[in-house]
């Protein structure tokens, strides 16, 4: 699968303009790091993901509809606090299980192949994740996902992702490792975060 991590700065009102989300991020273990060029090659052992098509009507119609099924739109029948707030006002149509928000969101493809997902806490299962209510939202599962990230401030403008992208390539090449995706972007913070302040990441999956 490839992915495209979208700016969690679209999702998250516990953001303050100092960089804090309030918000867990996706587990993984470190497996190295080269901190002066803020790199590092990460495994994600198991990723469990709700997605929707961003065809159509884009992003923003496909954000709604997954906000809606953390916010209960699912078949769970426990109440379950929602860890950060998230920036928008609508509340779930559907009565279910709440689900707490995990940093990053995910976006995969483009045109009429182009998904976006988001990353279920830890604790959840491919088994235990409420079955969503609404057709357009999958849930799938990635598993032993290795990946090299290099992480930087600023905005994700498409000049810092070809930048950061090449400084990544270049140095995977250099330390033996080859890409089995393209360039991923990751966001972390929320809109109001100064941008010096916030935490950029692009990633590239590895072989």
């Amino acid at each position: 699968m490839k992915l495209l991590l979208c700016a969690a700065a679209l999702l998250l009102s516990g953001c303050s303009v100092f960089g804090h989300s309030g918000v867990d991020d996706a587990p993984y273990t470190l497996i190295t790091a080269d901190k002066p060029q803020n790199i590092e090659v990460r495994r994600y052992d198991t990723m469990v993901l709700v997605s929707t098509s961003m065809s159509g009507d884009g992003r923003n119609s496909a954000f709604r509809k997954l906000f809606r099924y953390i916010g209960g739109e699912n078949a769970g029948n426990t109440a379950i606090a929602m860890t950060a707030p998230v920036l928008m006002g609508e509340q779930a149509a559907a009565k279910g299980e709440k689900i707490a928000m995990t940093a990053p969101v995910l976006m995969t493809g483009s045109g009429t192949d182009a998904m976006m997902s988001f990353v279920m806490p830890k604790n959840f299962t491919l088994q235990s994740t409420p079955k969503p209510t609404n057709p357009d939202v999958k849930v799938s599962e990635l598993t032993n996902y290795r990946v090299a990230a290099i992480q930087f401030s600023g905005t994700l403008s498409r000049r810092n992702v070809e930048k950061y992208s090449k400084q990544l390539q270049d140095w995977m090449a250099a330390n033996g490792y080859t890409a089995a995706g393209t360039p991923i972007e990751a966001g972390y913070n929320g809109p109001l975060t100064l941008p010096m302040l916030r935490r950029n990441e692009i990633l590239i999956a590895l072989n």
